[in-house]
């Protein structure tokens, strides 16, 4: 009797959480499932439709806009992302650098601020009249171009904007770096190792989980990134195309256009995408990956 009693007792301890899951989680994916697959204008019954959702997304221009620039976006915010924050780390782990936690703490403190008023801010510092980016250029000769409406600056604007957030990656990044081994560094000063070459052959395999987790959440957040381009680049009445990303227009279709069953169709391929991305850098993960035993 006394395993069947653990057995219950475990189901109870667990209950809260399967219950919130169930709820708050595999109930509303499968509500969005199948809205997906009908035609859901909010304020009437959705109406079965099948597939055709996805095979109208498929044509429609505006969905291939999104994707091509939150594909742009990630493609370069994610690489240039794990090399500053690594880089950052690395300084703040440097031998001999004096109040390295308060840079650390400096570094993490924009992570701390709500997005919207991280948008805002940025919103007014790349300003093409008034903002602070394009003063600075004017003291030194250079005409700022209009950062947020200019095609070929928009998204590099948002990049850089992203980039005053990664102060979180540090963190992860000086955690690891403090646990490699100090003597594999001893180890490569004798064979002859140059500062650079540790950093290569000895810091970034040890850290190369963490550089993993963070590639990961990194592509999580940039494939549903949202609120500081909507800040950035709302226009009045909708969204300009440079600035116009997916979970944006996932958004329009599902609360101003009233196309949830639409909006529910991008989800799930932004789902699937996301899953597929991650399972490819899981599996090249084997590879290039060290993990100590």
């Amino acid at each position: 009797m006394r395993p069947r009693s653990d057995t219950i007792a475990g189901w109870l301890f667990c209950s809260p959480w399967l219950i919130g899951g169930t709820v708050f989680l595999l109930l509303p994916m499968g509500m969005s499932f199948y809205y997906a697959l009908t035609d859901y204008p909010l304020l009437k019954p959705p109406v079965f439709v099948g597939l055709d959702n996805f095979v109208e997304l498929f044509h429609d221009d505006r969905f291939w806009l999104t994707v091509k620039n939150t594909a742009v976006y990630a493609a370069v915010f994610i690489p240039l992302s794990v090399v500053f924050s690594l880089g950052l780390a690395a300084m703040l782990c440097a031998k001999g650098l004096r109040f390295s936690r308060l840079f650390l703490a400096a570094i993490f403190v924009p992570t701390l601020v709500p997005m919207v008023a991280s948008g805002m801010l940025w919103y007014w510092l790349f300003n093409g009249k008034f903002g602070l980016v394009n003063t600075i250029l004017t003291t030194i000769g250079i005409t700022g171009p209009n950062w947020l409406e200019d095609a070929r600056t928009a998204i590099p604007a948002l990049i850089v904007t992203s980039l005053w957030g990664v102060g979180q990656s540090v963190v992860i990044y000086v955690a690891a770096l403090q646990e490699v081994p100090e003597q594999l560094y001893e180890a490569a000063e004798i064979d002859g190792m140059s500062s650079l070459r540790k950093f290569w052959s000895v810091s970034m395999p040890m850290v190369s989980p963490a550089i993993l987790f963070n590639v990961i959440t990194l592509l999580i957040g940039t494939l549903q990134v949202f609120a500081i381009p909507y800040i950035l680049f709302r226009n009045e009445r909708g969204q300009r195309n440079e600035g116009y990303f997916y979970t944006m227009y996932l958004y329009d279709n599902a609360f101003v256009y009233q196309k949830m069953g639409y909006a529910s169709a991008m989800a799930w391929i932004q789902l699937l995408v996301v899953l597929m991305l991650t399972g490819v850098m899981l599996w090249a993960s084997k590879k290039l990956v060290h993990y100590r035993a």
